[in-house]
């Protein structure tokens, strides 16, 4: 891949910049916690769904400080909806890792090494803390800069690729301008979002038109090269909506390290071969909590999916049948509560639909 070290287009993309990027909430004031936060929530989420989840984040916690000291379950139910439940955890963690250095007088770390310390902060996200809020002349590198590139040098070669990955960071950090990189990385994202979109690159009103390679080939369409996704596994889940004598649903909190990691969820398990539904619920209840239920009828079936598999989600009502409390083996925590209580827990999307559905049906309620 041939690159050149001088970035051509710098003038006209930031004259774009200021004239028509962005208006967002976390811009202009260069708090590095309020960057930071954004840009953990932006991961793999649409700016508009992320704008409510920022605002109430920060008044909830203004501070990093407040932050880390809030309980971890707090911090989750207020991310509930967001999805991708390790940015929420991470960002606990770093937040007490960040007011640790505050407190020992070390401030925010505001290099890409000190960034890259904390929990949950790669590359990409070090380098634009580390730009748009302290001015360091760092490279970015996610999906809207990588096409934004790739069509530039109008590339063959497969961005999926961690070979083409490392060059591109290469030409990343040769084509950095030496002053405005925050305002430049934030521009390089806009115009990926806005102007050179996956399907449709709005060519006609891109400010770098005359720089762009595979513009002048006419390939736009063709770049970036991705290599074709293999199919999207599935798997059938069962869950029980097991009901004791008060009239108390048993919910089970997941283990921290994981997927959903810390939310709460009607307890279960994925079906093994060779196994119905129901029994599958069974043994995914002995070896996590201990317990025997009755499994009467299927109450609902929820399909979702996630980043690298999908799931129907099987929920069937129950009976508790142990004359004994659960255990915790394969669980972090259990708790008994009346279906009013849900609220205050966090749960993930799939069992907030089985949640809505014992709503809509006030009967199983009373």
């Amino acid at each position: 891949m041939k690159f050149t070290d001088e970035n051509t287009f710098v003038a006209p993309l930031l004259a774009w910049y200021d004239h028509l990027g962005t208006e967002l909430p976390w811009r202009g004031a260069h708090d590095p916690y309020h960057v930071w936060l954004s840009e953990i929530m932006l991961q793999q989420t649409q700016i508009e769904t992320v704008k409510p989840y920022y605002a109430r984040f920060l008044a909830a916690y203004p501070t990093v400080q407040a932050l880390a000291i809030a309980p971890l379950d707090d911090v989750l139910k207020l991310w509930e909806g967001l999805g991708y439940y390790s940015r929420a955890r991470n960002l606990h963690r770093a937040a007490q890792q960040i007011a640790e250095r505050i407190e020992a007088g070390q401030g925010f770390p505001a290099t890409v090494d000190d960034l890259l310390a904390l929990t949950g902060v790669g590359r990409y996200t070090a380098g634009a803390i580390a730009s748009i809020a302290f001015g360091v002349r760092a490279p970015v590198l996610d999906g809207n800069v990588i096409r934004v590139f790739a069509r530039l040098l109008d590339l063959p070669d497969d961005v999926t690729q961690s070979a083409t990955q490392a060059k591109l960071w290469q030409v990343a950090e040769r084509w950095l301008p030496e002053m405005r990189t925050g305002d430049y990385n934030q521009a390089l994202m806009d115009l990926g979002r806005l102007i050179c979109k996956p399907r449709t690159p709005l060519c006609k009103e891109c400010p770098i038109q005359a720089s762009c390679a595979a513009y002048a080939n006419g390939t736009q369409h063709e770049r970036p090269v991705k290599a074709a996704k293999a199919e999207t596994p599935h798997y059938d889940v069962a869950a029980g909506i097991i009901w004791n004598e008060r009239g108390e649903v048993l919910i089970a909190q997941r283990p921290l390290d994981g997927l959903l990691g810390g939310l709460w969820e009607f307890p279960g398990g994925k079906q093994e071969a060779r196994e119905t539904l129901a029994q599958c619920l069974q043994r995914e209840l002995r070896e996590e909590l201990a317990i025997e239920v009755e499994v009467g009828e299927l109450f609902t079936k929820v399909r979702h999916g996630f980043t690298h598999f999908k799931i129907t989600l099987h929920a069937f009502t129950c009976r508790y049948a142990s004359d004994h409390e659960p255990q915790a083996l394969g669980v972090r925590a259990f708790a008994w509560v009346m279906p009013e209580q849900f609220d205050a827990y966090s749960f993930g999307k799939a069992d907030r639909q089985v949640i809505e559905a014992l709503r809509s049906r006030r009967g199983m309620l009373l």
